[in-house]
């Protein structure tokens, strides 16, 4: 179990709760798909909006984890990665499939969660001397093919889990290289600020994992800030579905317009924040500022964004400015303060962050000069 209690779902309930409620006549396994990931979801959500009188909804007891995670056994700068098959059940680890050294299996969704695990170690560890999810070495683990038709893919505090989707509307996971950065990204997370899944801080958490997912992936294709598409699961729709994404960093409230699934509801200024008591208070949704915030710096520093952007929201996460329940305008100041403690005061990197959160709306101001002072 996370340390507060919650699974942390690449895909938002109330997308699912879209799903779910489609006609059965139009789909083979899709609505059913949505509220079987729904049930399984829902013991690990604590405001329960989205879905909650559903038909048919299924959910399971709640059960202790299997498996506690687990330390490492290689070298610093090396992963050790232990990819686990559920084959289709929702008990975790699953059966060993693939340790760390060994050969590729035919299993296509084994060989990318082995790959992206590896991507992402390496990321964390070259950009910024990070060690694994604790900084300690700790085993990677992943678990594929998680239950029927699993439409969602999660970090659980001890492991990475994957879905192979509905196959009408989602496809697997592991597919998407920035999901599995963003997973894994939960974990650094929960064990550096432990940002509470809640609010504006759950907002700030999804938003980090976003960051990292993405810088994950623009490292793998050599991508600049401008060069990359900043997509958050790209490739993840089928081609039944008009939408690029499930988020878009750069744009957010465009990466889908769809019939069926409805339009992105993310808003990319302060202006359009939304108050909601569903998704643990919109933490999917409102994510989106952030999201937008980091774009803009990033693209204004020029150049690869995980050496200076990245790197300024690194030393934020692992720091000691934030508290756990950090708001947005508390996170913006920790952004600005340790740009300048980094760069200098009057250098671009610190000027660009600035600019970047007055640009969504997020004011720092008074938070930043006590930041400064303390």
């Amino acid at each position: 179990m996370t340390r507060n209690g919650h699974r942390r779902g690449i895909v938002p309930p109330f997308l699912l709760a879209r799903i779910a409620g489609l006609d059965e006549t139009a789909y083979d396994h899709a609505p059913e798909a949505a509220r079987r990931t729904l049930g399984i979801d829902e013991p690990f959500r604590e405001h329960r909006g989205a879905g909650e009188s559903l038909p048919g909804l299924v959910r399971p007891a709640a059960r202790p984890e299997l498996q506690q995670p687990v330390a490492g056994s290689t070298e610093p700068g090396a992963p050790d990665r232990m990819i686990f098959d559920a084959q289709g059940t929702e008990d975790l680890p699953g059966v060993q499939v693939r340790a760390e050294g060994q050969p590729a299996t035919d299993d296509v969704a084994v060989t990318q969660a082995y790959d992206g695990l590896g991507d992402t170690y390496a990321m964390f560890w070259e950009a910024f001397a990070r060690d694994s999810i604790d900084g300690s070495g700790m085993r990677l683990d992943a678990s594929v093919h998680f239950g029927e038709r699993y439409d969602n893919a999660f970090w659980d505090g001890a492991r990475m889990v994957f879905g192979d989707g509905d196959g009408e509307i989602f496809r697997g996971f592991t597919g998407s290289l920035s999901i599995i950065g963003h997973e894994l990204a939960h974990g650094v997370t929960e064990r550096t600020a432990n940002l509470v899944y809640q609010g504006q801080s759950g907002a700030l958490n999804e938003h980090v994992s976003d960051v990292f997912g993405a810088l994950v992936e623009q490292r793998v294709l050599g991508h600049t800030a401008q060069e990359a598409t900043w997509l958050i699961g790209a490739g993840i729709f089928t081609d039944q579905v008009q939408g690029t994404a499930i988020r878009s960093m750069r744009a957010p409230g465009t990466a889908y317009d769809d019939p069926v699934l409805g339009e992105d509801p993310q808003p990319a200024h302060m202006s359009g924040y939304v108050e909601t008591g569903d998704d643990n208070g919109g933490v999917h949704i409102n994510s989106g500022i952030p999201n937008r915030a980091f774009v803009v710096l990033a693209e204004a520093l020029g150049g690869n964004a995980w050496e200076r952007a990245g790197r300024i929201w690194y030393e934020t996460l692992t720091g000691d400015r934030i508290t756990a329940t950090a708001t947005f305008a508390q996170f913006a100041a920790a952004t600005s303060v340790v740009a300048a403690e980094l760069f200098g005061d009057d250098s671009e990197e610190a000027r660009a962050v600035t600019a970047a959160w007055d640009e969504v709306g997020v004011a720092p101001g008074r938070v930043r000069e006590k930041m400064r002072r303390d």
